[in-house]
């Protein structure tokens, strides 16, 4: 994230008028708030063109040394009051690029008929327009294989009869899943953001006289096998709804007419620094959290990084405290109420980054809190009205108040706030043992056997690791 007061005023410049071209430039943009992808290219300019005076700031292939450039910028906006930062590793990561894997079974037709509302081609409109690299994307049919789509862009987007357009493709009757997924992997880059629009349910060649029991197994050992092989990756499942018209495919192949509502899912995989990077990019946020989205969750092979910071003046603090100038996390003079001996504090987050359900994030008990002290938290999301002049700059890209409370009575502590990493109970509720009847269990709501490959994805990034992301405050009498 980006942390730049958006006027000068108010700051105190102590940086010498000696300071060099490459220092001014730096200051300039900090206390302007011009941190933009054009002032990081007229600093860049500056250092390419005087390869000799800015050795340091440059890698042996002539590239900029992004570790150098920000241990410069830390410098510079350490020597204005209050001091300044500006993350520029956005601007020299690889562009961030978006392959849309758009399955076309038997099974997803009726998601698109002319009668109904045509939720399912919108929402993958509306990911190709809120995705701000529009000329990164690219498109590719699924079935019992990937093929190319032979259209433009703005084709598809126009497109009112995608399936009939795109009916000659492949062979809509069963989807291989243990291809599509690997196929998908392997053929990310690096920046990429694969996204598959499905209905989730897993349809191999041939399940006739085949057990329930024995393909929700085989579909949980296929997921951990296939992501168990590429490290590094996040997952994000979306699930959304749209009118479905049409015969149903279920696992006994023997098909129905159904007319309703029907989940499908926009599965998002991608390297986790990518889908931190974006998480944490504003540009970015209709892309990867849908609007009409009813539920959804990232799956991590590590810990998510969580932008947050300590807020000074909050109405509900109790006690005292100093933000250590050194470190952010670190809180100094801390001291109880002296009438209640309560010590309140209050943490500003982006847990939004994290593509959780909102209830899920705002539930306390979701979380685990270490600290000598036994302190306690509440969690609550940030309103419009809470912004204001005293509070904007530490609300500013920060999703939810997290509240500490407890009684402070030793010299030192450690508050240790973990986000468990935990199966979400919703792709439980969403998941049909039998698909066989419209009538059986809440047919409008739940897909046949999607914990089962969820399990399996959850099962493969397990490395140990029970928390999804930690925030960790220091205290000091």
């Amino acid at each position: 994230m980006i942390w730049v007061a958006a006027m000068a005023i108010g700051h105190v410049a102590l940086v010498s008028c000696s300071t060099s071209p490459i220092e001014r430039a730096i200051r300039t943009a900090l206390l302007t708030g011009d941190t933009t992808q054009t002032q990081f290219d007229s600093i860049a300019s500056i250092i390419h063109n005087n390869p000799e005076q800015y050795q340091f700031l440059l890698r042996d292939d002539g590239e900029i040394n992004a570790e150098a450039l920000n241990a410069l910028i830390m410098k510079v906006g350490s020597q204005v009051r209050p001091p300044l930062s500006w993350d520029i590793s956005k601007y020299l990561s690889c562009p961030i690029s978006l392959t849309i894997y758009f399955e076309r079974s038997g099974s997803m037709v009726p998601y698109d008929t002319s009668s109904g509302r045509g939720q399912l081609k919108k929402s993958v409109n509306d990911m190709i327009n809120y995705f701000p690299e529009h000329e990164n994307v690219s498109i590719k049919i699924v079935n019992d294989n990937i093929y190319p789509y032979e259209g433009s862009i703005e084709s598809f987007l126009q497109d009112r009869n995608i399936y009939a357009s795109t009916a000659s493709i492949g062979n809509p009757s069963y989807t291989d899943f243990n291809l599509i997924f690997n196929k998908i992997l392997e053929a990310q880059t690096d920046g990429n953001i694969s996204v598959l629009v499905t209905d989730m349910i897993y349809s191999p060649s041939n399940t006739v006289g085949v057990s329930a029991a024995k393909i929700f197994n085989e579909e949980n050992s296929l997921a951990t096998a296939i992501f168990r092989r590429y490290k590094g990756k996040s997952v994000i499942v979306n699930q959304l709804s749209g009118d479905y018209e049409g015969k149903y495919y279920p696992y006994n192949n023997n098909p129905f007419a159904y007319n309703g509502l029907r989940p499908f899912y926009l599965i998002m995989i991608a390297d986790t620094e990518v889908m931190d990077r974006v998480a944490s990019d504003p540009d970015f946020h209709n892309f990867l959290t849908p609007a009409v989205a009813e539920h959804t969750f990232r799956f991590n092979q590590a810990e998510a990084n969580v932008n947050y910071c300590v807020i000074p003046d909050w109405d509900n603090n109790r006690g005292r405290f100093r933000i250590s100038r050194a470190d952010k996390s670190t809180l100094t003079n801390c001291e109880g109420d002296r009438q209640t001996d309560v010590f309140t504090f209050a943490i500003a987050a982006d847990l939004k980054s994290l593509n959780k359900d909102e209830d899920f994030l705002t539930n306390a008990a979701n979380y685990t809190v270490r600290s000598q002290n036994d302190f306690k938290i509440a969690i609550a999301p940030i309103e419009e009205q809470m912004i204001n002049g005293n509070t904007r700059e530490a609300l500013s890209g920060k999703s939810h108040i997290i509240t500490v409370t407890g009684t402070y009575k030793s010299q030192r502590d450690d508050v240790v706030i973990s986000l468990r990493n935990e199966f979400p109970q919703w792709i439980r509720e969403a998941t049909s043992a039998d698909d066989t009847r419209s009538t059986a269990g809440n047919f409008a709501s739940t897909t046949f056997g999607l914990s089962h490959f969820m399990e399996g994805i959850f099962n493969a990034f397990s490395t140990g690791n029970d928390n999804y992301a930690t925030i960790e405050i220091k205290l000091q009498k």
